[in-house]
């Protein structure tokens, strides 16, 4: 039976049904929505914005949430840029902002810094050659939920569009972002070891 198209345009069906919403900004995404994702997040979390500064603002005791889902053996990840990288630089030139990115990264790195040793918890710079990748597209995952951005060119990343997707199949759109995220963590270099070589 061929489904007329009055209802092929209202209902998801294929590949559509990972997409869960869109957002033209992605200051337009509720904090409800980041805060029940995180919260929500039992197995593993891999935070691959460049900078990840703003859950320490938007969600409430951001640093507690992510002591106890380590203990409660929930892997969690925060993939960053080098604040002093080349990337960096370039970014925050195109930005023009007070809130520098480097300025950004510091405060997640100082926030991470403050939780001490996790067990679960950890933490990479990305490598100089993937850089401009993860300066251009951030991918938030929280099992099998992810939210996702892809930057414009000279906004800040609060002002750029914003999906929220949910793994329904293998290789959907959920799969390609995740691979991505994961291909970046893979070369990243443990903040650890990029301290004692600074």
């Amino acid at each position: 039976m061929i489904w007329p198209e009055a209802v092929t345009s209202r209902v998801k069906v294929g590949q559509d049904k990972e997409l869960v919403h869109s957002y033209p900004y992605r200051s337009a995404c509720p904090s409800t929505t980041w805060a029940k994702l995180v919260a929500d997040t039992t197995t593993d979390m891999l935070l691959s914005g460049y900078t990840n500064y703003f859950f320490w603002t938007m969600i409430p005791d951001f640093a507690g949430i992510v002591r106890r889902k380590t203990e409660s053996g929930c892997r969690v990840r925060f993939l960053v840029g080098d604040p002093n990288g080349e990337t960096t630089r370039q970014r925050e030139a195109i930005e023009d902002a007070a809130l520098t990115v480097s300025a950004r990264i510091r405060m997640t790195l100082e926030q991470l810094d403050r939780l001490g040793p996790l067990n679960g918890l950890e933490v990479r710079v990305s490598s100089p050659e993937d850089a401009t990748n993860h300066v251009g597209l951030s991918v938030f995952r929280f099992d099998s939920d992810a939210l996702v951005t892809p930057h414009l060119a000279r906004v800040i990343g609060h002002d750029s569009p914003m999906f929220h997707l949910r793994r329904q199949s293998k290789e959907g759109m959920f799969d390609r972002f995740a691979e991505h995220a994961e291909e970046l963590w893979s070369r990243g270099t443990d903040i650890r070891e990029s301290n004692a070589q600074a």
